[in-house]
């Protein structure tokens, strides 16, 4: 008898202003698994896992189980718990709502499925903690894999370890996820480093029913290794103040059931990443100081989202006007654009006869 299941996660908004590798958002996009295991014919009857994908960066997903980065993810978590292989007969269908490079959490989104994965083929029944223990292990930044796996508006923070387990959590990911070569066997990637407990810590803040995200996406890719490349080694006093008096105001301001959108549009500012990553993202100081609440009634404030080049408008109405008038812009730029209305989701939801 077969065993299905679904996993479904969503896409997320890391940063949010001043909140640098601090703050996410869930969103209303999602990267879906429809996973089966068919029982074998036989005792000796196994074959790989069949890895299909649809949608979004379809044709650059890699569909060997052990070069897809959720796969890999998935038998990292196995291996961890001492079950070597996938099931015999996996037939995994991933589709993807969510675009890569583009700053909405893709890459966070694939390890969550595949640790998420993981626990449900073992039968591990992980708890929230330590399937977050084993996402940081691959995904090394808090906020979007926190952001997918939890849901809603949070804040996040690694835990300052003991030196053993600082050295268990600073692991080169070439280690953690080793690339399986044309030749591995099964013994390849045996004995994987375990990951320490309750690397990663969250809050969950609250968030305005009324405030919705208006994702505006540029039509091309900015890696995160880029975009953190251009980043400063140090920050003034100054700067760094000015990011902490904004993100203690904002993680209380978008809750409130009546939205300010003075309060709001201040304290998303930023100087901590955003004047750094402007050369990369053409448009981006333009749309960010001429789209104000006073130029478009309904817009709280303006920002990148993740490492960009996506701009997220978080607003109460006028969503279209908001976002074709940001195309304007871009498009003085040179740069085209999509836009997608997007609401703060919950977290990443298992459902179905799991294994």
């Amino acid at each position: 008898m077969s065993q299905s299941f679904t996993i479904r996660v969503p896409a997320t908004s890391a940063n949010i202003g001043p909140g640098f590798d601090v703050v996410g958002l869930s969103l209303s996009l999602y990267l879906t698994l429809s996973v089966t295991v068919f029982p074998p014919s036989s005792s000796s009857d196994r074959s790989p896992p069949s890895i299909r994908y649809t949608g979004e960066g379809a044709d650059e997903v890699p569909l060997d189980a052990y070069k897809n980065l959720t796969t890999r993810v998935a038998l990292y978590v196995l291996r961890c718990h001492g079950i070597s292989s996938f099931p015999s007969h996996l037939s995994i269908h991933a589709h993807n709502e969510i675009p890569f490079g583009r700053g909405l959490g893709s890459s966070g989104a694939a390890v969550v499925a595949g640790v998420l994965l993981g626990d449900a083929l073992g039968g591990l029944h992980l708890s929230t903690a330590r399937i977050l223990d084993f996402a940081l292990m691959v995904e090394r930044h808090p906020d979007n894999v926190t952001a997918a796996l939890v849901g809603g508006f949070v804040g996040s923070y690694l835990r300052e370890l003991d030196r053993a387990a600082t050295e268990a959590a600073s692991v080169p990911l070439s280690e953690v996820l080793p690339e399986f070569p044309p030749d591995a066997g099964e013994d390849w990637g045996q004995d994987p480093p375990q990951p320490p407990l309750g690397i990663g810590h969250f809050v969950r803040f609250g968030w305005s029913e009324s405030i919705k995200a208006v994702a505006i996406i540029p039509q091309f890719e900015l890696s995160t290794a880029k975009a953190r490349e251009v980043l400063p080694a140090s920050y003034s006093r100054k700067d760094v103040v000015f990011n902490l008096q904004r993100l203690a105001v904002l993680t209380t301001a978008l809750a409130q059931s009546l939205p300010d959108p003075e309060l709001i549009y201040e304290a998303m500012k930023d100087r901590i990443h955003q004047p750094y990553r402007k050369e990369l993202i053409p448009g981006l100081p333009e749309v960010t100081s001429r789209m104000t609440p006073s130029s478009h009634p309904g817009l709280l404030g303006i920002c990148l989202s993740g490492a960009g080049p996506t701009i997220l408008a978080l607003a109460t109405s006028s969503f279209e006007a908001i976002a074709e008038d940001a195309r304007a812009i871009f498009r003085e730029k040179g740069v085209e654009v999509d836009w997608k209305l997007l609401s703060v989701v919950g977290g990443s939801v298992v459902e179905g006869n799991e294994v």
